[in-house]
């Protein structure tokens, strides 16, 4: 009789009860943006990272060892019963006010690259393969794949204050396991399990290039502290050169293959090209940009749509 693993991320469908099973024991845990396993440690950013983390336990399948749910923060919480006791109020003396620096609209990070659209005709497709496109998880069996229907999301997943979702369709839910349960919104009819998509820009020295990654940045009244989200930065080859308008960034990876960001950026405003300095972290490059003329920026390129906002640095004024 076929019965289904429960084991996360297994799924499987089996007919062995002694067959080996990879899953991970614990809950999925997402926080602050990071993603992974209770049961290990990788950490990731994107939900496909998440979804490629390895398993970190070998078992048998099971129908009934069902793992834990996700995560929670543990919160008191408060019953609409208790009445919470009001302290008298005492005069605080006012605080000194000091330079008023509005929040900084963040950038908007990249869309996911492009998906391959169809399996090559001709490819050979491994038996055991499953679909690449989100939400499907139909496996191949070897048989003829005549008659075939693909159920799918094409859209991203989205996580936004606890809501699970895609971005292609309306449907949000608060479970993980409720989210992974979301029927697709779009039909196909074949399966993706190999993928023909084009291949990522490889040059010769075998470096994959990166064309854009993510940025944001704060300010002072003296400076601009802008981060480029850049993982496993070669700090003994990477390249920062300042220039009065401008930031040339190369900033090759110790990834094998490795990886390779290069652009120019051009800035908002003018800087001290001399005073300006870098610093690569673990996950990304900061720099310091020391402002010519001590105006504000409300943006970091010149190059990006401003908000509109009307941002204040400085000490606000007194009605006399």
């Amino acid at each position: 009789m076929t019965q289904k693993c429960v084991h996360k991320p297994c799924g499987k469908m089996y007919t062995d009860p002694e067959e080996e099973c990879l899953y991970h024991p614990g809950p999925p845990i997402f926080h602050e943006g990071q993603k992974g396993w209770k049961c290990c440690k990788p950490r990731v950013l994107t939900f496909d990272e998440f979804l490629s983390i390895p398993p970190c336990t070998t078992g048998k399948h099971s129908t009934t060892d069902i793992p834990p749910a996700i995560e929670k923060k543990s919160g008191g919480d408060v019953s609409e019963s208790t009445t919470p006791t009001l302290k008298p109020s005492t005069p605080t003396p006012e605080a000194s006010r000091g330079p008023v620096s509005a929040p900084q609209p963040t950038a908007t990070p990249p869309p996911p690259p492009p998906e391959s659209e169809d399996d090559e005709p001709n490819v050979e497709v491994p038996k055991g393969k499953i679909c690449r496109r989100k939400a499907c998880g139909s496996q191949y069996d070897g048989s003829s794949r005549e008659g075939e229907k693909c159920v799918f999301h094409p859209g991203a997943p989205i996580f936004h204050e606890g809501s699970k979702g895609y971005t292609c369709c309306k449907r949000r839910v608060l479970e993980f396991d409720e989210f992974m349960k979301i029927e697709g919104c779009q039909t196909k009819d074949k399966h993706m399990f190999i993928g023909s998509g084009k291949k990522k820009a490889v040059n010769s020295g075998g470096e994959e290039h990166v064309e854009t990654v993510r940025h944001d940045f704060y300010q002072t009244p003296t400076s601009v502290i802008a981060s480029f989200f850049l993982k496993k930065i070669n700090k003994e080859k990477a390249s920062v050169e300042f220039s009065e308008a401008e930031l040339s960034l190369d900033l090759p990876t110790t990834d094998t293959p490795p990886k390779r960001y290069k652009t120019v950026v051009p800035l908002f405003g003018s800087i001290d090209s001399k005073a300006s300095s870098a610093k690569i972290l673990g996950t990304k490059l900061e720099v310091n940009l020391v402002k010519a003329d001590g105006n504000s920026w409300p943006v970091l390129r010149s190059d990006e749509q401003r908000t509109g906002e009307i941002i204040q640095v400085g000490k606000a004024g007194r009605a006399l």
